[in-house]
């Protein structure tokens, strides 16, 4: 059974930093891309970035933000500085496996002073 769980989210001033972590289980970690979404209130769940043979980001997050994973731990992160009031939003582990989607059940994170 495929899980992934979230962790790492929380209060931050703008201009702060925080790092997500999401690990996984139930499928092989290093032969799958794995990607971290984020739903800010009243918006529609957008991609912030993946990493599998290569690194994509939106381009909301370029230079801010990095996606890493460690395969012996089977868990990616997400790195994120520079935060910005509009970064508030709740942040979601995704990954595609043998043609399924699954989603973590996120981690909320708040950037205000």
């Amino acid at each position: 059974q495929v899980q992934l769980v979230e962790s790492g989210g929380g209060l931050v001033q703008p201009g702060g930093s925080l790092r997500l972590s999401c690990t996984a289980s139930g499928f092989t970690f290093s032969g799958n891309a794995m990607t971290w979404y984020r739903q800010a209130p009243g918006k529609e769940r957008e991609l912030v970035a993946t990493i599998g043979g290569s690194t994509n980001y939106a381009d909301s997050v370029k230079g801010r933000f990095t996606i890493s994973r460690d395969n012996g731990k089977n868990t990616v992160y997400l790195q994120m500085n520079s935060l910005k009031p509009e970064d508030t939003a709740v942040y979601y582990c995704y990954v595609r496996y043998l043609l399924v989607s699954y989603w973590g059940k996120g981690t909320l994170v708040t950037v205000s002073s």
